[in-house]
């Protein structure tokens, strides 16, 4: 019959031998493709149209897709074992057996002794130098095309059109060739989008033992995404593309505590007014590298910045607002809009403190801990039509184009948790103390507007367990009547503030534009009546007061009770 769909898959996994070479022994390495290739008959009655006694064939569609994947491990321990990076022993130097002594001879003592020692200074050295004990990689790349107006069918076993690379996955343009063999819908009107999509993922984690019972996480990324679309005509075997436009998405992880303590208020803000500064800096920078000589003041406009790089150009504001977040100097910081290598956020824990008699003595655990978060994030970029029609031309402000438009730029930081302590004493009591602290920071180039929102919380939680705690009821499983069992009461008790500041570039007029601070206590307790029979008690109370005057203080109260039972053993 006539075929209506064809799908084909085609997938590869490979483990890399390079653990086979003796110096790369500690590198596992697996690598994967997908290659998948689908064509999708059009509906009969959108098949052809007539016009003017011309019958077009607006042809079928053909998509395929392709994923490469590449993980790898290092084991760390095993390469510093092959190079010899361990801490040295004691070593122990004996002296020869003496013979036994003369008559009257004196006695010498030649028991075996240490004569060399752990430098303590060279295993901490060491100790530092491998540290890092795990890595691990994982880079994903997903792309993919859509070609509407494709006029061949397919054979009940496939095809090798329109290229054999095509159909198991290849990327390459196959546009062009299409339609110089008549495999392309000739029809002018033709609507349907070609497009081309790509995602790149990166992903990297290591673990890291500084010291005993120092535990360090430490992970990075990078996303990048782009979109592709076009619509086309094909005139006498000639591909002729319409309206191409690009579109995508970009995150990475960054580090901007530099500036994570700095004033910042709806009075002023350390960092902001360093992003003003900036501008003149980056403007000087990008003027320099057109040819453009900033020391004439004829190429000056009337604040001072070079023509054509005025201070609200998106190629001036983008990097100096990210200079002046990240706290680095905006005489080096990169004018791209695409970062390429991701900086590392952490995650620390320390329980070391309970190897020390004072905590041996109170605490049952102590542990110490400490997150860290940051991204810069592009929501959407997308391409600039102007700037592709003249690439020296410049807009109504008289700055020149840009080859990528962004409406808004997004850099988010979290603390979660700044500092927590999380410890149980001797007595059962368990006590949890905590500090968060987050802003983001959300940059807008359509109106030059910078909407910062941060907030800080405190945490105090308590636990108790009241052991062996005895009721007479008739729920009890045995016939004595009598249950015997724990009372587990919680209880944590959190503060919150959060504060929206609206803050213009052009003109001095920060604004507090909302937020509030909520009040929060949550009480749990249980006990268990049998094996399978649990009482819950709880009560949720929270009080909320926004910090401007526009809305109501909120009060919510939830408490009650909760039984569960489990059927079974």
């Amino acid at each position: 019959g006539t075929p209506n769909q064809h799908m084909q898959q085609l997938v590869l996994n490979y483990e890399i031998p390079i653990n086979k070479i003796p110096l790369f022994s500690f590198v596992k390495a697996n690598y994967s493709y997908t290659g998948d290739y689908s064509w999708q008959r059009s509906s009969n009655a959108l098949s052809q149209i007539e016009i003017g006694g011309v019958d077009y064939n607006l042809g079928n569609t053909v998509q395929n897709a392709r994923s490469n994947t590449l993980n790898a491990t290092f084991n760390m321990d095993m390469l510093y074992k092959y190079l010899g990076l361990t801490k040295n022993n004691a070593k122990v130097i004996s002296k020869p057996k003496a013979s036994a002594p003369k008559p009257g001879e004196k006695v010498v003592n030649n028991t075996a002794k240490p004569v060399a020692q752990n430098n303590e200074f060279v295993d901490g050295l060491m100790g530092v130098l491998t540290s890092v004990k795990n890595i691990q990689l994982n880079y994903t790349e997903n792309s993919g095309t859509v070609l509407p107006g494709y006029t061949p069918s397919v054979g009940f076993f496939g095809s090798s059109k329109p290229t054999l690379g095509f159909i198991f996955g290849s990327q390459d343009d196959v546009r062009f060739e299409a339609a110089k063999n008549g495999w392309l819908t000739n029809y002018q009107d033709f609507n349907q989008n070609f497009s081309q999509v790509s995602n790149k993922m990166f992903k990297a984690t290591a673990n890291v033992d500084l010291f005993p019972d120092l535990k360090i996480d430490l992970n990075a990324d990078r996303s990048y995404s782009e979109n592709y679309s076009e619509q086309y005509d094909v005139t006498n075997g000639e591909y002729n593309s319409r309206s191409p436009y690009t579109y995508g998405l970009f995150s990475i992880s960054t580090v901007l505590i530099k500036t994570s303590f700095s004033t910042s208020n709806e009075v002023s803000s350390v960092a902001f007014d360093e992003f003003r500064s900036n501008r003149l800096i980056v403007a000087n920078r990008l003027a320099s590298q057109r040819g453009i000589d900033v020391t004439n003041p004829a190429n000056l406009d009337e604040e001072g910045y070079p023509l054509g790089y005025g201070k609200n150009n998106q190629a001036v504001l983008l990097p100096a607002f990210l200079a002046a977040y990240s706290g680095s100097s905006a005489s080096g910081v990169s004018l791209g809009i695409f970062r390429s290598f991701p900086i590392p956020n952490w995650a620390v824990k320390y329980n070391g403190l309970m190897r020390y008699d004072l905590f041996k003595r109170n605490f049952k655990r102590f542990s110490l801990q400490h997150n860290y978060r940051a991204s810069y994030t592009i929501n959407q970029y997308r391409s600039n039509f102007d700037y592709d029609n003249d690439k020296n031309g410049v807009d109504a402000s008289g700055n020149y184009l840009n080859k990528t438009i962004m409406s808004n730029i997004n850099l988010v930081e979290q603390f979660s948790p700044l500092i927590r302590m999380d410890f149980e004493l001797k007595s059962s009591l368990k006590i949890l103390t905590e500090i968060k602290k987050d802003r983001a920071l959300s940059m807008s180039f359509d109106n030059n507007l910078l909407t910062e929102v941060k907030g800080i919380e405190y945490v105090v939680g308590l636990g108790y367990r009241f052991k062996d705690v005895i009721f007479s009821s008739r729920l009890a499983d045995n016939p004595s009547g009598i249950i015997k069992g724990d009372i587990n009461m919680k209880a944590d008790f959190s503060y919150r503030n959060n504060q929206t500041i609206v803050r213009y570039l052009d003109y001095d007029n920060n604004q507090l534009a909302g937020g509030q601070n909520i009040w929060s206590l949550k009480l749990t307790a249980d006990y268990s009546f049998s094996k399978n029979l649990t009482a819950i008690f709880y009560y949720d109370h929270s009080f909320s007061k926004a910090v401007i005057s526009t809305s109501f203080p909120l009060t919510n109260i939830r408490s009650g009770f909760t039984l569960r039972y489990n059927f079974g053993n």
